[in-house]
């Protein structure tokens, strides 16, 4: 059975740079980077390549580049690390309802620690206003975290309004930015947007799991949460795990023109969107205006995780919002204010570089079948139940 794969907000198919690059240095180059031998300086040009790469496509300099685990420890060092290094000057931080879990429970350590954190809410669309960002910024606010596009609807933060409002209020604020699902997707130049501090990760760009970064712009000092031998310039000290970084690199080097790609993956969410219009009981959850990378929607009255079965034995792969979520209802979803209906039943679509037409047309046909068939069964259940 082939595979129609479009779940690319959880992870991505790893591209096959990306992979050789893995295998080179697993057998040829295999050195730590820290070692004064031919060995070690060969693996130690491999790091030097990749934080170049990164930087790159950063539009920064690769020394402010901090190789990590992935989005999620970077993610925690930005959040942890900003919060300890300012709280003398405040103790306020502001953030939003629909951000990644990484964000929102670390938020919720440094509830426990004494910090105060506004949680700004969406619209019904996903959307963070602008003027609520611009009222939740204080003076003595240390830190905003906003994500650049949210990992279940697709939306679009105000970050350029967050930058903004810290200089309006003359806060000591550090602007973090996940950028998880934007990094490969939007132009990102965080020096120049005014951000302080931004999480990307490799395997949403095809390349690795277990490897990200975390820019820190030059100046900007957070404290260190982990400490040992002074690799990343004693932030995040720790042999580095080579393997991944050169393919995080690898894919980096190999990723396509932003806005032809872009153009590209809007007319595949374009097409599923005009087929699922057609389809009774669906309802669009993601904005016009929403990343066209994701598209959430929900299929009633059929559960989600009953049809994502039924997309599965026919070999295709969607998800039913965040990954991390394992299943749990959409904490972005249930902040939106949707109905329960909505939520139980909702599904993701993220789109990657490798999707066609072909497989929008087979993702929306197998769709159509499952509407059919299980809303069918649906009924005759509740009306056996009333019965």
């Amino acid at each position: 059975m082939d595979l129609t794969y479009f779940d690319n907000s959880a992870t991505t198919q790893p591209c096959e740079q990306a992979v050789k690059k893995i295998e080179e240095m697993l057998t040829a180059c295999w050195g730590n980077p820290s070692s004064l031998h031919s060995l070690g300086f060969a693996a130690e040009e491999e790091l030097n390549e990749a934080r170049r790469a990164v930087a790159k496509s950063l539009s920064c300099m690769p020394e402010e580049v901090y190789f990590t685990s992935g989005g999620t420890e970077s993610d925690n060092l930005a959040i942890f690390g900003a919060a300890k290094a300012r709280q003398k000057r405040g103790m306020h931080i502001v953030t939003t309802q629909i951000e990644h879990p990484a964000v929102l429970n670390t938020m919720a350590a440094l509830e426990k620690e004494g910090f105060t954190i506004t949680y700004l809410a969406p619209d019904s669309e996903g959307h963070i206003s602008a003027q609520a960002v611009r009222e939740a910024v204080r003076p003595d606010t240390i830190l905003v975290s906003l994500m650049a596009v949210n990992n279940e609807v697709g939306t679009i933060l105000p970050v350029e309004t967050a930058r903004d409002a810290i200089r309006e209020q003359n806060a000591p604020a550090l602007l973090h930015v996940d950028a998880v699902q934007a990094y490969g997707k939007l132009p990102l130049a965080p020096g120049r947007q005014g951000i302080d501090l931004m999480t990307v990760s490799a395997h949403k760009i095809h390349g690795p799991k277990g490897v990200g970064a975390l820019f820190v712009k030059k100046g900007v000092h957070i404290a260190a949460r982990v400490f040992g031998g002074g690799q990343e310039r004693n932030l995040r000290p720790g042999t580095e795990g080579m393997p991944l970084i050169a393919g995080f690199g690898a894919a980096v080097r190999v990723l396509p023109d932003l806005a032809a790609e872009e153009e590209r993956i809007r007319a595949l969410n374009r097409r599923l969107r005009e087929r699922l219009a057609g389809m009774g009981g669906v309802t669009i959850h993601s904005p016009e205006d929403a990343l066209p990378y994701i598209l959430s929607f929900s299929a009633c009255p059929v559960r989600a995780e009953t049809m994502l079965h039924f997309l599965s034995e026919r070999g295709i792969c969607v998800s039913s919002g965040s990954a991390c979520a394992k299943g749990k209802a959409s904490h972005v979803l249930t902040a939106m204010r949707l109905p329960k209906e909505q939520i139980e039943s909702s599904l993701r679509v993220s789109f990657s570089r490798n999707n066609t037409e072909q497989e929008v047309d087979a993702l929306a046909d197998a769709l159509a079948e499952g509407l059919s068939t299980l809303a069918a069964r649906s009924s005759l259940r509740a009306r056996l139940k009333k019965s």
